[in-house]
């Protein structure tokens, strides 16, 4: 047990002290599986897995309050692996190591696993809660939230008894969600015949440092995409220098505004000093640009062994010039709103060696036409690359119900619980509720949760003051919850 599962309220902390010793990534998730219905079979609570991979609990209602509503709480119980470049963590093999600095908990060297750790801890909580009372409860732990909403995907009809959901997935406390936006993926491939490189000599160069950041939360920041960056600084290289791209890795979670980037350039050895100047000169310009941004940004140039394979000219051109051109960032505001995300795109993910083109973006937006306009518009920009380009795991944006039960039971338990009102809105993430609510249209639907920052980052954050006001909240609103 570390230092966090003495925070208040130990319901919460021990549970999600417990979730972080067992790793579960996005993608493998068999360990959490295990545990969450091992720790609900010695609880006696009734738990299953169902068709989409996910964990189902049921709790039969407090004796007295078997005609109150249903309330189903979800949460999703996979990770964004987000790691430092110094960090050696395995996320398949290790746990995640929480510790206490100040007022938030953070962890050592990776993400933290908050999103959604906090909600499925919640869940555990009020599951083996025997003096709360209650209505009829399930708990609806879903699998791969982070990368293809795989777990709502493939969920059978029927499965949930819910008049109410509390999604447990948001990052301010104080706020409740009515809707969100929807999404799609975006792949670019393309395969080579590699040449060898005609330069004598090469230099790796390393972009680190950026923050990085949830692609839905944190789009709007104007935080610096590194595969964007990179993009400048070869395109100068090979425009002056006569550089010869061999390999790029930039990014790893299409989700996750890319922190940092690597490629390897073939250049003429009597170039090398000069490269390494005009990375250092990069570096001068990306800290200029973003001043009160980025303020830990690191481009560096390294002269490393010739590569025995690299990129021939016109393909290394065309990807090149593709990279640099396709949108990245916020496409539109919400009209009318201003401050609110309604488009835009991720330059997510670059895999480039061996033959093999690998981009890979996400594509946000709480408008359909909009969403379809962006798809159009980057597949025309990598398809003038000679790519292939695939869309594929879309979900639908979530549209705010003009009546909805459940968000004003919260908002007046709230109000006489904190004496303020709550803040009822939209969010650019993306959330399951879309895939749930178009299955269960008559379902109300609230997406709340504790104060996070810098999710899907190793900056990740959960602030601790947050978590006793939102538990004690949610205690209460399970408490009021009406008769059928």
């Amino acid at each position: 047990m570390s230092e966090i599962s003495k925070l208040q309220p130990q319901a919460i902390w021990e549970n999600f002290d417990k979730l972080c010793a067992v790793p579960h990534p996005s993608g493998h998730l068999d360990k959490i599986q295990h545990f969450l219905l091992q720790w609900a079979a010695e609880r006696g609570i009734e738990a299953f897995k169902d068709a989409g991979e996910n964990i189902v609990m049921r709790k039969p209602a407090t004796p007295g309050m078997e005609n109150r509503k249903v309330v189903t709480m979800q949460a999703h119980m996979d990770m964004v692996p987000q790691k430092a470049k110094d960090s050696s963590h395995n996320f398949e093999t290790d746990p995640i190591q929480p510790y206490i600095d100040g007022e938030w908990v953070k962890a050592r060297g990776t993400t933290l696993g908050s999103d959604d750790g906090m909600g499925v801890a919640t869940i555990m909580a009020v599951m083996e809660d025997d003096e709360l009372p209650h209505g009829p409860i399930e708990g609806f732990i879903t699998a791969d939230e982070e990368t293809t909403m795989y777990g709502v995907n493939h969920m059978v009809p029927g499965t949930l008894h819910g008049d109410y959901l509390m999604n447990l997935d948001n990052e301010t406390e104080g706020e409740f969600v009515i809707g969100s936006a929807g999404g799609i993926n975006l792949t670019a491939e393309r395969d080579y015949t590699p040449e060898k490189p005609q330069a004598d000599a090469a230099v790796q160069i390393v972009l680190q440092g950026l923050k990085g950041g949830h692609s839905g939360l944190e789009i709007n920041e104007g935080r610096a995409n590194a595969n964007k960056l990179l993009a400048r600084v070869v395109r100068k290289a090979i425009a002056d220098l006569g550089a010869e791209l061999a390999t790029w890795v930039g990014g790893n979670m299409r989700n996750a505004i890319p922190n940092n980037a690597e490629v390897v350039l073939a250049v003429p050895a009597n170039k090398v000093a000069q490269l390494q100047a005009d990375v250092n000169a990069w570096a001068d310009i990306f800290r200029a640009e973003y001043e009160g941004i980025e303020d830990g940004i690191r481009l560096e140039a390294t002269e490393v062994a010739v590569p025995e394979e690299r990129m021939p000219v016109k393909v290394q051109d065309q990807i090149v010039c593709a990279i640099g051109a396709c949108h990245n960032g916020v496409l539109r505001f919400i009209p009318g709103i201003g401050d609110i995300v309604e488009t835009s795109s991720n330059l997510a993910i670059v895999e480039i060696g061996g033959g093999k083109v690998f981009i890979k973006d996400l594509i946000r937006s709480s408008m359909r036409s909009q969403r379809e306009y962006l798809e159009e518009v980057l597949t025309s920009c990598f398809q003038l690359a000679e790519m292939s380009v695939e869309v594929g795991g879309a979900y639908t944006e979530w549209q705010p119900a003009l009546k909805n039960e459940m968000v004003d039971l919260m908002r007046n338990v709230y109000r006489d619980m904190y004496g303020q009102e709550a803040k009822v809105q939209v969010v650019h993430a993306g959330l399951e509720c879309s895939i749930i609510g178009a299955m269960y249209p008559k379902m109300d639907i609230v997406s709340f949760g504790p104060t996070l920052r810098s999710p899907h980052t190793p900056n990740e954050r959960c602030l601790i003051s947050t978590v006793g006001k939102y538990y004690d909240f949610v205690k209460e609103v399970l408490k009021r919850v009406p008769v059928k």
